[in-house]
């Protein structure tokens, strides 16, 4: 799960019945899109649909979206699971719902400057909200993780806004992104990765 925003995003536009297309660094997204009849999200600022969560808000329903991100996409292109789904803290209980025996629950990180791989505490959160409620065994891991959520459980508006990757959307005037990523539980969609796109399996 990449919280903030692919994960959100994913959610936002396939509850509206929307197929989502993951898109990695190296792809072409606009010849992607233009294959698969689609419309491209492009950077946020600019374009109709970005990774910002309000430009998916009114997206048309049952639209097709290639969405291109470096972690959230990335993340999915690598999965190798009979099942991959995209949780965040608006479909945690949707998502734990939608998982059937064992699942492993990932997040995504982030990067530094120099491209390595930056623990992100937000993702790390949102896997502990999917993973309270989940029944059954839970590993050391997934203890620490469910920790964490339940000492934030009541701040999370204001820990995403001043964990890392929260800061860096402040100071580049994108903050209005947080909030619609830190609602939690307001959705009942599961958006499972199908023939190459996300959708809805909870419709």
């Amino acid at each position: 799960m990449d919280t903030l925003s692919f994960s959100s995003c994913v959610d936002i536009a396939a509850a509206r019945g929307c197929l989502l297309y993951p898109c990695v660094p190296g792809d072409d997204p606009d010849a992607l899109a233009e294959s698969l009849g689609a419309e491209c999200a492009q950077k946020r600022g600019t374009g109709r649909y970005s990774l910002s969560p309000d430009t998916l808000a009114d997206i048309p329903e049952r639209s097709k979206l290639v969405l291109p991100s470096p972690n959230g996409s990335t993340l999915t292109r690598k999965a190798s699971a009979k099942r991959v789904l995209a949780g965040c803290f608006r479909n945690a209980r949707a998502i734990a719902n939608a998982l059937n025996g064992s699942a492993v629950v990932v997040p995504a990180g982030e990067r530094w400057p120099d491209r390595t791989i930056r623990p992100a505490i937000e993702d790390l959160i949102a896997a502990g909200a999917i993973i309270s409620h989940c029944r059954g065994t839970k590993s050391p891991e997934a203890q620490t993780a469910e920790a964490a959520f339940r000492a934030v459980e009541s701040e999370l508006d204001a820990v995403l806004q001043e964990c890392a990757s929260g800061f860096e959307l402040v100071s580049r005037g994108y903050g209005h992104d947080i909030a619609p990523c830190a609602a939690l539980n307001i959705s009942d969609c599961a958006p499972e990765l199908i023939d190459g796109c996300y959708r809805n399996v909870a419709a």
